[in-house]
């Protein structure tokens, strides 16, 4: 009998993994049902956690071990405590270690982050670069661990980003299918990170995803749930900010003041941004006059903020005890002013550094901050028909965070859930509202699509904008030979006359083109041979462009109201 059953278990053994073995097969081939699908998103948002919350316990090890505190957010405190030249060089340390990784495995020195994610999702079918991505994000924990002033959001959705892309390559998943994953792994990370799993799901499709079609939000949602899991497993579900009062409205007669800190908060998140984007070209010009090797920039920046962080410590990590202070209104007005100004030049010079991190941190510190200032003057000015000043820094928080990220309902539900405070939406709502309209047109939509802008990746337009981009002439040109090619005569007297594109050129090239000459083909040349002519490949036809432009239009509408 014993015999018996043992021959049974091995044959059922043996089926279950031909069976396991057959269901893969069909998941490479045929891509996954949505059963699957969804066990896959699991997944991936387990994984995607597990990584948030590894990074986080990683920066408070290196934390505790560099400046004494395990506890983010007391940094500042302990770091007060220690000498000055040690304050000094950590920071120095950590770009030098930040420069060499990023120069060794990174072809361009640049840290990967959350507008590489999102060009990810708008342009290579939900994949992100791995090696790079996973450079960066060990740069990012090496800067957020030794001094840097940025948060830790970007390079863990990055990091969360180069999972699914795995996952998308050894499925072999389709454009829809890998921008869903990369939703899935981005919200898990969100959540984890935050203990966020609303404002988490609701910042994949709003930020990255940049749609809300309903196909996409039930696998989001399980992995930004299972994320969410993984963070209150270790961490319980606790908020990251304790409110220890309840902040009170007076209704009407205070809502146009945070109309008013709304526009304020506005033109200060379009401050912190466009800080960061002159700092990085003062630094790309210095960087190339004084022939500075590449993995030195990091350092160089990490000196700036060690003499900053000598008189001001509250700029290092990602400043959730100034936060915390500026929620709690422990600050006085010009304190909270002062701070709010130094965390600008800090995130600024972390930024142009390259040294790695991300942008959401950094702006709830200074929308807090700036908050606060307000309300101490408000409240103080009009005392009679005032709420709790604290109120003003919340509020700002989510104004100067949603106007940075260009994502107001994901921000609004990640202020709630950071805070647990529920009851003062109205306020929140509006001066979210307010800053978002004012600063997305002062800027490209947001941080992460400017940055996208100023590598002439044209997201923040719509798919209307980007899709031309990712058509090469070489692809849809007539070779000659085909059917209905162009005559080779023909297409030499053009090139004679400067009427041609490369092959390698996109379609955002060659549509001006047909604009402007007004004829019916393009001829397409190869690279210059050694005789210094452009062999002919073949011809584009504006009647070809505009079929696989009106194809890719109607694709990612299809997608987008699925």
């Amino acid at each position: 009998m014993a015999d018996g059953f043992r021959t049974y278990l091995g044959q059922a053994t043996a089926q279950g993994l031909r069976a396991v073995g057959q269901a893969w097969r069909v998941l490479l081939r045929e891509g996954p049902s949505q059963f699957q699908f969804w066990l896959i998103a699991l997944a991936i948002g387990t994984g995607a956690g597990f990584g948030a919350l590894f990074f986080r316990k990683a920066i408070e090890s290196i934390q505790a071990f560099i400046y004494g505190s395990r506890d983010a957010a007391h940094l500042h405190s302990f770091a007060q405590t220690l000498p000055w030249y040690w304050i000094m060089a950590v920071p120095v340390l950590g770009g030098l270690v930040t420069g060499i990784v990023l120069h060794l495995f990174t072809p361009d020195g640049r840290v990967r982050s959350v507008s590489d994610v999102i060009e990810g999702a708008a342009m290579n079918k939900g994949r992100v670069e791995g090696k790079a991505g996973i450079a960066s994000a060990f740069a990012s924990l090496i800067t957020l661990s030794m001094g840097g002033s940025t948060g830790r959001e970007g390079p863990v959705v990055h990091m969360a980003a180069v999972m699914s892309s795995w996952v998308s390559n050894k499925i072999r998943a389709d454009g829809i299918t890998g921008r869903d994953l990369l939703g899935c792994a981005v919200a898990a990370a969100v959540s984890a990170s935050f203990n966020a799993p609303i404002a988490g799901a609701l910042f994949a499709l709003e930020v990255v995803l940049r749609h809300f079609a309903v196909h996409a939000f039930a696998p989001i949602v399980i992995a930004s749930v299972a994320g969410t899991i993984i963070n209150r497993m270790e961490f319980g579900g606790v908020t990251e900010f304790h409110l220890p009062e309840a902040n009170t409205l007076e209704f009407y007669v205070e809502l146009p003041a945070f109309l008013l800190l709304g526009l304020t908060c506005g033109l200060v998140a379009v401050v912190l941004m466009r800080a960061v984007f002159v700092a990085e070209d003062l630094a790309n010009v210095a960087h190339a006059r004084t022939g500075l090797p590449r993995w030195l920039r990091p350092a160089v920046a990490g000196a700036f903020l060690g003499l900053l962080a000598i008189w001001f410590p509250h700029i290092i990590g990602v400043g959730y005890e100034t936060t915390s202070a500026s929620l709690t209104g422990k600050l006085l007005w010009h304190e909270a002013m002062i701070f709010a100004v130094l965390k600008v030049v800090a995130v600024a010079i972390t930024m142009a550094g390259r040294m790695g991190g991300g942008m959401f941190s950094p702006s709830l510190m200074v929308g807090a901050l700036t908050g606060l200032t307000f309300g101490l003057i408000a409240t103080g000015v009009f005392p009679e028909v005032s709420g709790s000043h604290t109120l003003y820094a919340l509020a700002g928080m989510g104004a100067v965070a949603a106007a940075v990220l260009g994502a107001p309902i994901s921000t609004t539900l990640i202020v709630f859930e950071l805070t647990g405070d529920w009851q003062t939406g109205l306020a929140v709502m509006v001066a979210v509202s307010l800053s978002t309209a004012l600063a997305s047109r002062l800027v490209d939509r947001s941080f992460f699509l400017t940055q996208l802008e100023r590598r002439n990746i044209h997201l923040a337009a719509g798919p209307q904008a980007y899709l031309l981009a990712m058509f090469s002439a070489a692809n849809l040109m007539r070779k000659p030979g085909d059917p209905g090619a162009a005559d080779d005569t023909r297409c030499l007297e053009m090139i004679e006359d400067g009427i041609s594109i490369a092959g390698s050129a996109t379609l955002e090239q060659a549509m001006p083109l047909f604009e402007r000459a007004g004829v019916p083909f393009l001829p397409v040349t190869g690279p210059v041979g050694p005789d210094g002519v452009a062999p002919l490949l073949g011809a584009l036809f504006h009647v070809d462009a505009l079929k696989a432009y009106n194809r890719a239009l109607a694709a990612t509408a299809a997608e987008e109201h699925s």
